[in-house]
């Protein structure tokens, strides 16, 4: 028998390093996540932010975040499900609505820091590539709201919603570093970006295009896949419009409340919400009679 090396002896597992638990779920890449909070010692710890992104299936979640020695602080937040209060009820996951949520949150934390007036931003957006820069106040130059986008483990492929939500973060006024080579539109041989398909996704064409193809092709399929908005109302036609209404209701208003949402309930009113979704614990005696009912079933049965 030939002789086989032990590859993992003792000296190795002596030296074994267990990984942080975020890594061993596969829920952190730490080696990007370095990098997006390391900040110069020359910045005298003023915070470093990150424009976090992250999608569920049902909901986009984005946040402003700075990373201190305690643990992260959440500046700002903003999800999709608040587009409700803007008029948009359906696609809450889709580009139009990551980009409406990063425009969303940018108006959010500009107002919260007293920025809004300066750093207006793209109020019409047309497709076309922009960085936010220094505006002039009254005070003199005044250096934009700065993050650094965050997208966790999600693919960073051309035409991402990821994109989308980075796109409506940086119409909305604050600078967040990126180029166009990402965006859907963006052609790698000319290297140039096609606004015209950018302003599209911005504002649902491509979602309106494939209403239209299903209904003139599978009409079963199209009443199915696009059924609450067959229910409300919402054909292919309206989608710009509704989402242009909800551009400028989001500049108007980023702390709009959907009505009935944001009402406090007392400890007792939650107390019963929570007893609807528990299971009553047994007694013995419960038990018992439980497990004899279930012998006499199986009994009766045979």
């Amino acid at each position: 028998m030939p002789f086989q090396k032990l590859a993992k002896n003792s000296a190795y597992y002596s030296r074994y390093q267990t990984k942080y638990k975020r890594r061993r779920e596969g829920k952190t890449d730490y080696y990007a996540r370095k990098r997006l909070i390391t900040q110069a010692k020359n910045k005298y710890n003023a915070p470093k932010y990150r424009l976090v992104v992250r999608f569920t299936n049902r909901d986009i979640i984005m946040q402003i975040v700075s990373s201190e020695i305690s643990g992260d602080k959440v500046l700002v937040a903003a999800y999709s499900h608040e587009l409700r209060a803007y008029g948009i009820n359906h696609g809450l996951t889709n580009w139009s609505a990551a980009y409406a949520t990063g425009l969303l949150i940018a108006r959010r934390v500009l107002s919260k820091l007293g920025l809004d007036k300066d750093f207006v931003g793209v109020e019409e957006a047309d497709g076309e590539f922009t960085l936010t820069e220094a505006a002039e106040t009254e005070n003199g130059e005044r250096r934009p709201f700065k993050a650094f986008l965050d997208v966790g483990l999600a693919r960073t492929s051309t035409g991402a919603r990821v994109f989308g939500a980075l796109k409506g973060a940086s119409d909305g006024g604050i600078l967040v570093p990126h180029s166009e080579k990402r965006f859907p539109g963006y052609d790698i041989e000319s290297k140039e970006l096609d606004a015209e398909t950018l302003r599209k996704y911005i504002y649902g064409g491509h979602v309106a295009e494939y209403m239209e193809t299903l209904a003139d092709d599978d009409e079963e399929r199209y009443s199915s896949q696009f059924a609450k908005y067959i229910e409300d109302d919402v054909e292919a036609d309206a989608l710009e419009d509704l989402y242009t209404e909800a551009h400028k209701a989001i500049r108007e208003d980023p702390f709009k409340k959907v009505e009935g949402e944001g009402e406090k309930k007392t400890k007792e009113e939650w107390k019963a919400i929570s007893k609807k979704y528990q299971t009553p614990r047994l007694s013995k005696a419960e038990k018992a009679a439980r497990v004899q009912a279930k012998i006499q079933k199986i009994l009766a049965e045979e």
